[in-house]
């Protein structure tokens, strides 16, 4: 791509596999009726906004899906479980990919992520990979909880581009949700709808003419 000096990627069906079905049929199973309303991939219960946002605790995240399910008793572990099934994990190609993405680009991190799905990935990328973070990857990794903010909303992009002294027009954005593109195009940002596998994201780069 012409122009392009900075390339900020979103995570999860972009670099990691996710699958909100899963996570659906698990919360089904938990007693959550009405799911498409719930949890879907477009639109979902303001819970999962609040948590995305360090608004809430993992504590009252999972009391909220006590009362959404109507279940009391549900433990800690079977909320985590059901809420960690759509994390399915992803592939060492694509960490090679990042770093020689990164030696062209300056590359960022932007995802919208939470307390829970963070810790289990964090162990899942030490038990996998033996790596503690995405530090080396990324020129910085920037995840929702932490910054108090969320994608498709425009202060999180622009919050990203004032910390690191962006200029939004040499800046592309790669995210698969259709919401998230037209909010970082809302500021300037070139923006790439992810229409592929994760595994298929190097080809997704060349097609493109990143790499």
């Amino acid at each position: 791509m012409q122009n392009i000096k900075n390339i900020i990627f979103d995570y999860g069906n972009v670099i990691f596999d996710i699958d909100f079905r899963i996570a659906q049929a698990s919360f089904q199973k938990l007693g959550i009726t009405d799911i498409e309303n719930f949890f879907a991939h477009k639109a979902h219960n303001q819970l999962f906004d609040d948590f995305e946002t360090g608004a809430i605790s993992p504590a009252e995240f999972r009391a909220g899906i006590r009362k959404a399910a109507g279940k009391p008793e549900l433990t800690d572990k079977q909320i985590d479980d059901a809420w960690n099934s759509l994390l399915i994990g992803t592939i060492q190609e694509n960490h090679d990919l990042l770093l020689r993405v990164k030696e062209k680009y300056r590359t960022f991190l932007l995802s919208n992520n939470n307390e829970i799905h963070y810790d289990w990935i964090i162990n899942y990328l030490k038990t996998t990979f033996e790596i503690n973070n995405y530090d080396a990857y990324f020129e910085k990794a920037y995840f929702s909880q932490h910054m108090k903010l969320r994608k498709p909303n425009t202060n999180i992009f622009e919050q990203v581009l004032k910390d690191n002294n962006l200029d939004p027009t040499e800046t592309l954005f790669i995210d698969d949700s259709p919401q998230h593109i037209e909010g970082a195009k809302k500021v300037g940002l070139n923006a790439l709808l992810m229409t592929e596998k994760p595994a298929q994201l190097g080809a997704f780069l060349k097609e493109n003419g990143i790499l």
